[in-house]
């Protein structure tokens, strides 16, 4: 599938910095956050799930985790403490078999050597964001990490993404924000942010990525370095 563009405007003229949503984007950790789930299944002498049961749904956290292993939504009576045990195993297993997706190491690393700032903006909670990117070497040279609950509000929100560059000290409209979410999409126009779509995250079970409105889709981290390269 081709990369698909919206936007006109010269894409890296005037860009400072670029923001990315963590989960789904820069790493692969569908395989513990569904590994997290799934040891309360065997826990329970329930057969185990397949990875791939697990993945559509990793972008979810553990509402999305715990409908894959028990069907079970945030209305259910036992939803929180499911939910705190689940917390629990993911904490114990953060990065186990958790990897960084194709490429974007590479991508990081253009932005590094062209004077760019790099940093994320996550719905994870400030509980698991930062043991994980304190684990992780991709992590060490980003500017900004603004979790789920640094501010008052998660994405869609404008106002995590907002938070971010206040951090860098930049004008929101100097920074682009990636994301494999259509709430990544919503938050970062509503930033005032150019926005690009990643093809390659956990998209949900009936996501329609070309309805969201981005800038940009690209299939794997190497189609946004090209287009870095080229400005």
């Amino acid at each position: 599938m081709p990369m698909h563009r919206v936007a006109t405007v010269p894409w890296f003229a005037d860009v400072a910095a670029v923001l990315f949503d963590l989960d789904g984007t820069l790493i692969d950790s569908a395989p513990d956050l569904g590994g997290a789930a799934d040891d309360m299944r065997v826990a329970r002498q329930l057969p185990s799930l397949p990875l791939e049961a697990y993945r559509p749904l990793a972008g979810a956290g553990a509402r999305g985790m715990l409908k894959v292993a028990f069907g079970m939504e945030p209305d259910h009576p036992d939803f929180l403490t499911l939910r705190e045990e689940f917390f629990s195993n993911y904490e114990q297993r953060l990065t186990a078999n958790t990897r960084v997706f194709d490429k974007v190491p590479d991508l990081i690393g253009t932005l590094v050597q062209r004077g760019l700032r790099w940093g994320v903006v996550t719905n994870k909670s400030k509980r698991f964001t930062d043991p994980l990117t304190r684990m992780m070497p991709l992590f060490a040279n980003a500017s900004t990490i603004v979790s789920g609950d640094t501010t008052a509000y998660a994405k869609p929100h404008p106002e995590p993404l907002l938070e971010a560059a206040r951090q860098l000290v930049l004008p929101p409209e100097h920074c682009i924000y990636v994301g494999d979410d259509e709430r990544d999409i919503i938050a970062g126009r509503a930033a005032g942010m150019r926005t690009v779509a990643v093809n390659y995250g956990y998209l949900g079970e009936k996501a329609v990525i070309g309805e969201w409105g981005a800038d940009l889709t690209i299939n794997c981290a190497l189609e946004l370095l090209q287009w870095i390269e080229s400005a």
